[in-house]
């Protein structure tokens, strides 16, 4: 074969390694840039599904704290709106409404209820304190250490004979605070806690006490 055919073929030989080098660059490029590509955007989705996630996680806690103070709400209006008798400790009913005694001047203005000095007294009804103190809270020592509290709709209850008197005037409380203990002071033949429910402050409004509590649907 003449020299100058060798020459061009060993020429054309190098050509072609060349162009197959670039392609496979071209290639690799393209592979690379791709894969660059796909790393970026899985990085960028990573944090796009953290945020995600969080948002969700806080949606659910802000929605259980919202349905928790929905179901406190609810509570306390239950609460407020309910009435409960004035002892919860074991107690026996005595001397009722309207009964007639040598001890007293008059029939008997409340309903007592048996239990031992110092038995915690509740406020039946939630209100304001209006009354609270020795001498029957100005109604008479007969009464002994008393409390009247003014409850909603023209309504009060008083609770006298007290030994101990843990409230003030002006005072709000709850249903089912503590405000006393029972006791034996006043015009009183044993310890015991003498309650009322009266249509103003004073005395001799009284009503059957038993009788509201039940209509308020509480066991007395």
């Amino acid at each position: 074969m003449p020299k100058s055919t060798t020459n061009r073929l060993a020429l054309r030989t190098r050509l072609r390694s060349r162009a197959a080098i670039a392609t496979a660059g071209v290639c690799a490029s393209a592979v690379l840039a791709t894969a660059g590509v796909a790393t970026a955007a899985s990085a960028s989705a990573a944090p796009s599904a953290t945020h995600t996630a969080t948002s969700t996680s806080e949606t659910v806690r802000s929605q259980a704290g919202t349905q928790a103070d929905a179901a406190s709400g609810a509570n306390e209006r239950v609460k407020a709106r309910s009435w409960m008798p004035p002892v919860t400790a074991d107690y026996t009913l005595t001397a009722p409404f309207a009964a007639s005694s040598d001890l007293w001047s008059a029939t008997h203005s409340g309903q007592d209820f048996a239990v031992p000095s110092g038995t915690t007294v509740r406020a039946v009804h939630g209100g304001t304190v209006v009354k609270a103190g020795a001498w029957g809270a100005g109604d008479g020592s007969a009464y002994g250490n008393a409390i009247v509290i003014q409850h909603d709709s023209g309504t009060y209850s008083q609770y006298a004979h007290l030994s101990r008197v843990e409230v003030s005037v002006g005072e709000k409380v709850t249903t089912g605070e503590r405000i006393a203990r029972s006791g034996n002071t006043g015009n009183s033949t044993g310890p015991h806690l003498h309650f009322e429910i009266r249509t103003s402050p004073d005395y001799g409004t009284a009503v059957d006490p038993v009788k509201f509590l039940r209509s308020q649907h509480v066991t007395v």
